[in-house]
């Protein structure tokens, strides 16, 4: 199957909204919540399981997946444990996208080699870039933003100390952004 760039082959053109697969980091949310107000208040989410704060793995994805799709999820997971990972230092790409990498960042590469090998119809950001280095966004550099002035602000927050166990599928979708999964890692089957 093959899509519109940008847009996994199975979403129809006139559905608003997309999926991803995440890595949820808590801890971040109320910053990156901030963040996601200030630009874009109706991409804040009421669903108490919902991260805004999170390391994709796999975006865009499905949009309607079959249980068969869901439960292949569940296998390439099953095949992970559980992680530890750091996230410290703000940076930016050279588009000016403020984020965070985790260190070490090789789990995370793993595991979106993994899930694009069994979903290659959704390559990561529609195959915009060939190697996707995983990241956290914070927010987008402007004549306010810098890398040095989102440092100052998560002073005392940073570094985060994170155990990675579980992949949620989020929805985002103006005025409707949920949490439709979520996966343990090291175990077979969906959560949620």
């Amino acid at each position: 199957m093959s899509g519109v760039a940008g847009r996994p082959a199975d979403r129809p053109a006139d559905r608003p909204g997309h999926s991803v697969l995440v890595v949820p980091v808590p801890e971040l949310d109320p910053f990156v919540q901030a963040r996601t107000a200030h630009y874009d208040a109706s991409f804040l989410s009421a669903d108490p399981a919902f991260a805004h704060a999170h390391v994709t793995l796999l975006g865009h994805w499905l949009s309607d997946p079959a249980v068969a799709d869901l439960d292949t999820v569940a296998q390439v997971l099953a095949r992970f444990e559980p992680f530890e990972t750091a996230l410290g230092e703000v940076s930016a790409f050279p588009d000016g996208l403020v984020h965070l990498r985790p260190e070490p960042d090789a789990p995370f590469r793993a595991l979106t080699q993994a899930l694009v090998a069994r979903f290659p119809q959704c390559p990561p950001y529609a195959g915009r870039f060939p190697d996707p280095v995983p990241h956290l966004t914070l927010d987008q550099t402007s004549e306010a933003v810098t890398v040095d002035s989102v440092a100052a602000e998560l002073r005392g927050i940073l570094p985060v100390r994170l155990r990675v166990d579980r992949v949620d599928l989020q929805w985002w979708a103006n005025h409707d952004c949920h949490v439709r999964h979520t996966w343990k890692l090291g175990v077979s089957e969906v959560v949620r």
